[in-house]
């Protein structure tokens, strides 16, 4: 087998194998220190978002009509799956200086 062929026989393999599209990833947005972090998260469609509230005093992850967490206890969380595309400001409703934005690809 040519040298060229051979490296690239795996990965052919591989992509006839995997479904069709990526599986679905989950991410994880930290609320600590009065902050979502990271204040901005890129997704694709179909990703779940975990917002983890790692501050003293309850928060909530908010974006009108696109998604709510309801609010995040401290040491709690709360996960969102998002299937729409688009850039979605959020903020926290107790708190309304604390922002954040998801863009869903």
């Amino acid at each position: 087998m040519r040298a060229g062929l051979q490296l690239a026989f795996p990965a052919l393999l591989l992509a006839a194998l995997l479904p069709a599209g990526a599986a679905a990833e989950t991410h994880t947005v930290r609320i600590e220190g009065m902050q979502f972090q990271p204040a901005t998260l890129t997704v694709r469609k179909g990703d779940r978002i975990v917002w983890r509230n790692q501050d003293m005093v309850p928060h909530s992850a908010t974006a009108a009509g696109a998604f709510d967490t309801g609010i995040i206890r401290p040491g709690g969380s709360a996960t969102r799956k998002l299937d729409k595309a688009g850039h979605f400001a959020y903020l926290c409703t107790l708190h309304p200086a604390m922002k954040g934005e998801v863009v869903v690809q």
